[in-house]
């Protein structure tokens, strides 16, 4: 069966210059060793840093699918405590995804940038909103601007129902995995199931299935993600009283066949006090990939917005 949004991302992608090279640091914040990775500087261009999410993996979740934004701006990426290359914090078991955040602004300083722009995806989008507001309540110019692409809410309303949408969403093989998985499991942050669970789920994420099969699901091997995780699934979230003074000029991407729902989206977006809602019209989870077209003319507008032409 042919697939409309891998053809639309084929057809991006010939539209593209070659993929630049990342040159890799590696930076100590908060008594950790960070993996950091960056592409070339472009004159007069603030820096953007691209947080992953998935919570079990690395930068490699948005790298190189965030390639084409550096035409116009460095980008930065880096791996989560204890991802990657990254070192793994001590009392890995005490791990929250408020320590994460905690890194972002350290990390900032660390590479000695006075100004960035923020983007972050699924639960790196958490991660972006909880570091940027840390950062700017202590450096009002920290984070000129915030996008989330699909990210999750600003409350965990949103993830005991995930699982049932993933299962409408998907049939016969593609299904199985995912039904033999009970998500009351994934209260304890065994790795292996964890990690198996994100395989059964990726599927879902997208909008069109065939595009979903032509893409070999990665597999996440984080100990410290997988208490992240299970602790945000037992616990539940809610951030609001940590968001409510976010003032950040904020870009809300969102594809609107997402499982995730659009109206998670739009919740975030009324929420937050300088936030727009920019829906992804054919598009799941993964937007770069199935409408990039779409979503990288909507991400650059947003980002250019109040830069000087170059």
């Amino acid at each position: 069966m042919s697939s409309p949004s891998l053809s639309r991302y084929l057809a991006f992608r010939r539209t593209q210059p070659a993929r630049p090279p990342l040159e890799r640091l590696a930076v100590q914040a908060r008594g950790l060793t960070f993996a950091v990775y960056r592409t070339p500087p472009v004159d007069n261009a603030l820096p953007l840093l691209c947080i992953n999410g998935g919570l079990l993996f690395d930068h490699r979740l948005l790298w190189p699918a965030l390639a084409p934004l550096a035409q116009h701006r460095p980008l930065i990426f880096y791996d989560q405590r204890g991802r990657g290359a990254s070192s793994t914090p001590p009392g890995v078991h005490a791990s929250r995804i408020e320590y994460d955040a905690g890194d972002v602004p350290a990390l900032r300083e660390a590479l000695d940038i006075p100004q960035w722009d923020v983007l972050g995806h699924s639960w790196g989008g958490g991660i972006a909103m909880l570091s940027t507001a840390l950062d700017i309540a202590r450096d009002p110019h920290a984070v000129r601007r915030l996008v989330l692409v699909n990210a999750v809410g600003v409350s965990g309303e949103w993830l005991p129902p995930l699982h049932d949408a993933a299962l409408a969403r998907l049939a016969g093989n593609a299904r199985a995995p995912l039904a033999a998985i009970d998500p009351a499991t994934l209260h304890v942050p065994d790795v292996a199931q964890h990690a198996d669970y994100a395989q059964a789920y990726f599927p879902a994420w997208f909008a069109d299935q065939a595009f979903a099969r032509s893409v070999s699901p990665p597999r996440g091997d984080s100990v410290t993600g997988a208490h992240v995780a299970a602790r945000l699934r037992r616990e539940g979230y809610d951030w609001r009283d940590r968001l409510r003074d976010l003032v950040v000029p904020t870009l809300v991407v969102h594809g609107a066949a997402d499982v995730l729902p659009l109206s998670e989206a739009a919740r975030t977006t009324e929420f937050l006090t300088h936030a727009r809602l920019v829906p992804i019209d054919g598009a799941g989870h993964n937007p770069f990939w199935e409408a990039p077209d779409a979503f990288f003319a909507a991400v650059q507008a947003f980002l250019s917005e109040g830069t000087p032409a170059s």
